[in-house]
């Protein structure tokens, strides 16, 4: 019998498209990847990667074996969320995807208080810009600021971000907003909800500069640089800076908590979950009636 280890590998080549993309992702080195697909091969005396010079493309049987490769894999991710489920609340560790800005700019100032409440429960936060998962426990909950839809998932709605204008106290055009120019995200963002509602706040105004994250824009508006869009918990909490006056449309992010069904029962889980809500509750409250409870 083959060793699965070496198909997991395999279905890393099949999704990364190359032995380097997959030792990425897997997070070893390419010897391995490259041994591990080797062995497999050998043991099924058959070729299931074309080796191209800087990319991997799969045979026709290949293709046939990465169908139920992840069809067990998939089967594999079920048993250890069932697993999980089942385990006591009393100790555990429970990973948290999260958007950057919750990560770094709140979920890490409650580290301490939750290390108080649940001391034998390590809680890893995974900051990262990009949706993981669950299905195949890249995470165990996960924070969207949109509503989630991927399948066998449940959904709670934990608040809403607002967002606001802002300048350091000592920007030279505090009270000159038809000189105010603005910190932007660099142009490959463009899609992004947060940099078309401040693009129709500059209204053609100068942008100052660039930069591609929420901790950038709040570090630079602090040197006094120009005007950003900074979630309110972020911008009222820092003395140096000033709300600016803005009549216009606002921009609120909603926040939302997503876990996989299988795992919606888990009391370990729902400890984490249910910390979550506790101190989300007053500095994101959703105005009355639109929290909607799914989980």
């Amino acid at each position: 019998m083959f060793d699965w280890e070496s198909l997991r590998v395999f279905i890393a080549i099949a999704q990364a498209g190359s032995l380097s993309g997959a030792a990425r992702v897997l997070k070893v080195d390419h010897a391995t990847v490259s041994r591990r697909l080797g062995a497999l091969e050998a043991e099924l005396q058959v070729r299931l990667v074309d080796r191209l010079p800087r990319a991997c493309q799969l045979t026709p049987l290949g293709h046939q074996v990465l169908k139920v490769a992840l069809e067990m894999e998939a089967n594999a991710f079920t048993v250890a969320r069932i697993v999980q489920a089942g385990q006591s609340p009393a100790a555990g560790r429970v990973t948290v995807s999260a958007p950057p800005v919750l990560a770094s700019h709140f979920l890490a100032g409650q580290m301490q208080r939750f290390r108080q409440a649940y001391p034998h429960v390590q809680l890893s936060v995974s900051s990262q810009a990009h949706s993981v998962s669950l299905g195949r426990r890249e995470a165990d909950i996960a924070l969207r600021l949109y509503r989630p839809t991927e399948p066998d998932s449940v959904t709670r709605k934990l608040g809403a971000m607002p967002f606001a204008l802002y300048a350091s106290r000592h920007y030279e055009h505090l009270y000159q907003p038809e000189q105010w120019a603005f910190i932007a995200y660099e142009t490959h963002l463009a899609d992004m909800p947060h940099q078309q509602w401040l693009l129709s706040v500059a209204q053609g105004r100068a942008i100052a500069c660039e930069v591609s994250d929420i901790a950038t824009q709040h570090a630079v508006v602090r040197t006094g640089a120009g005007v950003a869009g900074l979630p309110t918990f972020i911008g009222d909490g820092d003395p140096s800076l000033q709300r600016l006056p803005w009549g216009g449309e606002g921009f609120v992010r909603d926040i939302w908590l997503v876990v996989h069904a299988d795992l919606r029962h888990s009391p370990l889980l729902r400890a984490v979950m249910d910390f979550m809500v506790e101190v989300m509750r007053e500095p994101f409250a959703s105005p009355a009636g639109k929290g909607t409870l799914l989980l």
